[in-house]
């Protein structure tokens, strides 16, 4: 199970940090993703960290402005979204799997997900 918690509403230029905690399987053996959808547009991929809690990825539109990080010790991935933009507004979802952190280009091969939670930036 994964659970998304930290969203909420937020002025441009504003900050969150949203937590994605893991349970029920070994959190430290699988790749964590972070994903968003705006309403009307498909989902997609926005940052990825890998099981040794250093490796990461993140996709252009949020390099400089999002930060993920990982603590195994306590199943948690948290995503750091500063310097937010109204087209930063969607549903926020993490997901796990084993494959590769590239793969956040493609939401649809990813097996575990979070039920969501709201980030809206808006003045």
């Amino acid at each position: 199970q994964l659970v998304e918690s930290g969203g909420g509403l937020v002025q441009p230029g504003g900050s969150l940090r949203l937590a994605c905690v893991g349970s029920g399987f070994r959190f430290e053996y699988y790749q964590i993703g972070w994903f968003r959808q705006a309403p009307g547009k498909e989902r997609e991929g926005v940052s990825c960290i890998k099981e040794n809690e250093v490796s990461t990825q993140y996709a252009d539109s949020v390099k400089g402005r999002f930060t993920i990080t990982r603590d195994n010790a306590k199943s948690t991935v948290w995503l750091q979204v500063d310097s937010l933009q109204t087209e930063d507004t969607g549903v926020y979802y993490c997901a796990a799997d084993t494959f590769p952190c590239t793969y956040i280009e493609q939401p649809q091969h990813w097996r575990y997900w979070g039920q969501g939670i709201q980030v809206t930036v808006s003045s």
